[in-house]
C-alpha cells in the first residue's frame, strides 16, 4: 500500500509540469526578470510580486500551491526567491522552464551589482542613496505583511494550523522581547518534527490526501 502511494507520488511529480512553448519561455523570462529587477531586499521581499504575478495574473498556481512552494523553498538550501523561481519554472515548463525562471530572476541583480561594483565607494557615500534604502526597508516590510495576510486568509484553518500559528507567533515575540538567543536551525528542526508527526497522524487515522487536515501535495497539472 505504501509502495503504491510512493509510486503514485513520483508519477505525479514527474508529470506535474506543462509543455514548454516559445510563448511560455518569453513569459517566464519577462515575469521573473521583472520580479528580480523591481524587488529590493530579496527573499521574502519578492513574495508580494511572486504572489501577484504567478497566482493572480498568470494563474500558473493557486494560493495554497504557492504557499507549499514557499515552505519547500525555505526548507531547502539556497535563497528562498531562487528556489521558488526554480520550482515554479519547473511546474510551467519542466527542466528548461526552471532554468529560464532561475536565470532571469538573478540576471538583474547580477547586472546591477556588477555596475555598482565599478564605483562602489563613491556610490555608497551619496546621501540620497542612504535615505532611499531606509525608505525601501519600510516599504518592503509593509509589502511582506500584505502578502502574508492574503495567503493567510485563503489557508484552511484547521485546529493544528491555528495552534501552530499561535505558538510560533508567541515564541517569536517572547524570544525577541527577552532577547533570547535561539538558533533558526532549532526552529527548523522543531517544525520538521511537528510536520512528520502530523503526517504520521494523518496516515494512522486513514486521512486521504487533499482533505482537511491532510498534507496537500499541490501537484495538479498546469493549465495549458
Amino acid at each position: 500500500m505504501k509502495k503504491n502511494k510512493v509510486k503514485d507520488f513520483y508519477h505525479k511529480l514527474k508529470n506535474s509540469h506543462g509543455k514548454l512553448t516559445l510563448k511560455k519561455c518569453w513569459s517566464l523570462f519577462f515575469v521573473f526578470f521583472r520580479i528580480g529587477l523591481f524587488t529590493f531586499g530579496g527573499g521574502y521581499a519578492m513574495l508580494p510580486l511572486i504572489q501577484r504575478e504567478i497566482v493572480e495574473k498568470k494563474k500558473w498556481m493557486t494560493d495554497i500551491e504557492i504557499m507549499d512552494v514557499l515552505i519547500i523553498s525555505e526548507s531547502t538550501p539556497g535563497p528562498v526567491s531562487v528556489n521558488t523561481a526554480t520550482y515554479v519554472g519547473y511546474r510551467v515548463g519542466g527542466f528548461f522552464g526552471s532554468l529560464i525562471a532561475t536565470l532571469s530572476l538573478v540576471l538583474p541583480s547580477f547586472i546591477i551589482i556588477f555596475v555598482i561594483s565599478l564605483f562602489f565607494d563613491e556610490f555608497i557615500k551619496i546621501k540620497w542613496v542612504k535615505n532611499a534604502f531606509i525608505g525601501i526597508q519600510a516599504a518592503v516590510a509593509v509589502l511582506i505583511i500584505s502578502a502574508a495576510e492574503k495567503l493567510f486568509k485563503k489557508m484552511k484553518k484547521t485546529a493544528y494550523f491555528c495552534i501552530l500559528t499561535v505558538v510560533t507567533t508567541l515564541a517569536a515575540i517572547v524570544f525577541k522581547f527577552f532577547n533570547i538567543d535561539f538558533s533558526t536551525i532549532n526552529f527548523i528542526l522543531i517544525a520538521f518534527g511537528l510536520s512528520i508527526s502530523l503526517c504520521a497522524m494523518s496516515m494512522l487515522n486513514g486521512v486521504e490526501e487533499g482533505k482537511d487536515g491532510a498534507i496537500p501535495l499541490s501537484l495538479k497539472e498546469v493549465e495549458k
